[in-house]
């Protein structure tokens, strides 16, 4: 080939290379002379080709670090039933990737929960920028609930309001709720603990170690019954605290009572095995990994939980903030959708037209409320006292929102508390009745769970209408035995999410109708039959 010939080559294979290179930003219509390419734009096209080749290189390792995490997911499941193939995930698995495939896990039932370092759900999928933009869109739906309050507020009252009377009124009287929890907390760290020292030192010598046992367990059991429960409520009720400082106290003392409980479970067979082996080892957990576990966000007790190294004290107050964002998010919520719904729905003659269109439109502050619970509490709260504790297993929930079945969704929702039902509950009923009653032992963690949630309701609002117990007891349990694990497919995850959203309209409706109809329809001298019947099905027939 000429000389000649190799310049008109060389000149057109770069002007084909740069009309297929076009970059926004620069300079295409760089001129070539004499078949030599110019040398700016050889650096340029360089530099390009490598920043492409560095991206191509980080998206294939994510890629199969992707894939692989899959694979390693898949291959575990498939063989926990087999031992054999323990040794072969041990040496041909890394550390890392072992820790993230048993993610979603369980340990085996009889050696109780596994603790290991992880993050909470939500905090990866914030790295993801789509996910990311839902949050944005909640802050930008308060944005617009705040600025509509004041606009309405100036049209109303011709100048703005920022009284904030409702939050006011919901944590009134704080002082007494302060002074109340700290006595419940300083109980339940003495005198458990106390108790379970007294009758672990002389275990060993006693001659009747099932009386001695039986003597300490009806002194817990006292304390549980008439310190931890019977106190605060009476507390509540005397000092007729507002609903959301009710919360706060009655909340605190199921959570220090299954604490409490989970302490004296955990402790005592470690201590009565090794007793009566008599091998002379102090069994008795120290009194500070005690107070670790009132304050660790967890209701499973161990002596030592994984630890990070250092606090970021930055994201402790960004969950704070966040909580306290939720909580002018929910009062923004009642003010704006709630308080003009029921404000009058006594004066309304009842009627199935009225209940339904209640139940529909409490359906949006419903799931409002729903999602900002979950939120504020599940995930900032528990993280930031994580974080303050280096607490570091952070699996508080699961990927609820992706359940296809109500069997699932029980189990995701919250993990803290179903950890405790499942072990302290339903694997102590199968325990003392065998493995033949598992249909009964569902039933009985379902029964107690719908008595604390309907406790909670009733002792908070100052009346007993049992809606929740009843969707819990009714619904509840036919959807989990219908809608189980062998449910896949998007059209289940749609079935679940409907009935959810009808669930809470329902829960809104009916609560917020009994606590109006309480208020326009007091009774003076009420028996007990009174107080158990709803008085809004009798309130709109006097009005």
């Amino acid at each position: 080939m000429t000389l000649r010939g190799r310049r008109v080559s060389a000149k057109t294979l770069d002007e084909d290379e740069m009309r297929s290179s076009e970059i926004p930003g620069s300079e295409c219509a760089r001129s070539l002379s004499n078949g030599k390419v110019d040398a700016d734009y050889a650096i340029n096209k360089k530099m390009q080709l490598k920043l492409k080749a560095e991206q191509m290189k980080t998206d294939l390792l994510k890629q199969f670090d992707s894939h692989f995490n899959h694979f390693v997911d898949d291959l575990i499941e498939s063989t926990t039933s087999d031992p054999s193939v323990t040794p072969f995930l041990s040496t041909s698995v890394s550390k890392d990737h072992a820790v993230m495939a048993s993610r979603q896990t369980r340990a085996p039932p009889e050696k109780g929960k596994h603790f290991m370092s992880r993050r909470s759900l939500l905090d990866e999928l914030f790295q993801v920028n789509h996910i990311r933009t839902i949050y944005h869109m909640f802050i930008a739906l308060l944005i617009l609930f705040i600025v509509s309050t004041l606009v309405m507020d100036f049209i109303d009252e011709g100048r703005l309001v920022l009284d904030f009377d409702l939050l006011v009124y919901a944590f009134g009287r704080f002082p007494i709720v302060i002074s109340t929890w700290s006595c419940m907390f300083l109980s339940t760290l003495l005198i458990p603990y106390g108790l379970f020292l007294l009758w672990a030192s002389g275990y060993q010598a006693a001659k009747h170690k099932v009386l001695r046992t039986m003597f300490y367990g009806v002194l817990f059991l006292s304390f549980q019954t008439l310190g931890l429960w019977a106190a605060p409520v009476y507390t509540v009720i005397h000092f007729q605290l507002p609903p959301a400082s009710r919360f706060i106290v009655i909340l605190e003392q199921v959570r220090l009572m299954m604490k409490a409980h989970s302490f004296v479970r955990e402790n005592y067979s470690r201590v009565a095995v090794n007793r009566e082996k008599n091998s002379g080892i102090q069994q008795v957990p120290q009194f500070s990994h005690y107070l670790y576990f009132l304050f660790a966000p967890t209701l499973i007790y161990r002596d030592n939980y994984p630890r990070n190294p250092t606090i970021r004290w930055s994201y402790v107050a960004t969950k704070f903030a966040q909580v306290l964002g939720c909580l002018f998010y929910a009062y923004y919520i009642f003010v704006r959708l709630c308080i003009p719904l029921f404000r009058n729905i006594s004066q309304e003659p009842f009627s199935l037209k009225v209940l339904v269109l209640c139940i529909f439109n409490s359906i949006l502050p419903g799931v409002l409320v729903l999602f900002l619970a979950f939120f504020a509490f599940l995930h900032c709260w528990l993280n930031a006292f994580a974080e303050m504790l280096q607490f570091a297993d952070r699996m508080f929930y699961k990927d609820w929102w992706n359940s296809t079945s109500f069997a699932n969704y029980y189990r995701t929702w919250n993990v803290v508390v179903h950890d405790w039902l499942y072990y302290y509950a339903y694997k102590d009923f199968l325990w003392l009745f065998t493995h033949r009653f598992r249909a009964a032992a569902m039933l009985s963690v379902f029964t107690v769970s719908a008595v604390v949630h309907e406790y909670v309701l009733a002792v908070c609002f100052g009346f007993f209408y049992p809606v929740l117990f009843c969707l819990f007891m009714c619904f509840g349990m036919a959807f989990n035995f219908v809608l189980h694990d062998r449910r896949k497919g998007p059209v289940w995850n749609v079935v679940m999410w409907t009935s959810l959203f009808l669930g809470q309209g329902m829960l809104v409706c009916l609560y917020s109708q009994e606590w109006y109809a309480q208020q326009h329809c007091p009774l003076t001298n009420p028996s007990f039959l009174d107080l158990l019947k709803p008085r809004s099905w009798t309130c709109r027939l006097n009005s």
